[in-house]
């Protein structure tokens, strides 16, 4: 029989944000239509009151596309911040899927600028997502992972995760998981 070991705490905890901390709506340009996911706001507000540093990387592929402006951006990921409180980053990528950056997820730039803004390591981080890029882009920079699956989430994405990361249920569950399932 294999013992579990506790997992350490994360010092720093990344948030994907489409489908992760707030429901996806496909190249949002509108701050109208940010809409929490159930629980987000709860656990940012409890992982900062522990102290806990929490950034969000995000593609978003559609300013690169021509169907959301820079300033729409800025304005949807104010409103985040508006309803769920400040982050100690924001790391986007803007770029399209071919243009052969080192950011996109699942590459690891995003999550390295990321743990660079928060003052961290990557490997003392944990990154929450829903699909297998950010679990990728974890993996990448050398930071864990941890899937929070949604009806878009393939299932392969889930299985690679079950393998090398962790799943969960939902937000709050997947943060009881990043922070080595102990009382925060």
């Amino acid at each position: 029989m294999r013992v579990r070991r506790p997992r350490p705490a994360a010092r720093a905890i990344l948030f994907d944000r489409d489908d992760t901390l707030i429901h996806d709506e496909p190249y949002n340009n509108d701050p109208e239509l940010v809409r929490p996911v159930p629980g987000a706001e709860d656990v940012l507000r409890r992982l900062r009151a522990a102290g806990v540093p929490v950034g969000v990387v995000s593609n978003q592929s559609g300013v690169a596309r021509g169907l959301i402006t820079p300033a729409e951006l800025a304005a949807v990921n104010a409103r985040v911040e508006e309803l769920l409180g400040p982050f100690g980053t924001w790391q986007v990528c803007v770029h399209a899927d071919g243009d052969g950056c080192c950011c996109r997820k699942p590459k690891p730039g995003l999550v390295t600028r990321a743990a660079l803004a928060l003052g961290v390591r990557p490997e003392d981080c944990v990154l929450i997502g829903d699909i297998g890029a950010d679990i990728e882009a974890a993996r990448a920079a050398g930071a864990r992972g941890v899937l929070v699956p949604t009806p878009r989430t393939r299932a392969a994405e889930i299985e690679a995760a079950r393998r090398d990361a962790l799943v969960a249920g939902d937000l709050a569950e997947a943060v009881g998981l990043a922070m080595g399932d102990r009382a925060w």
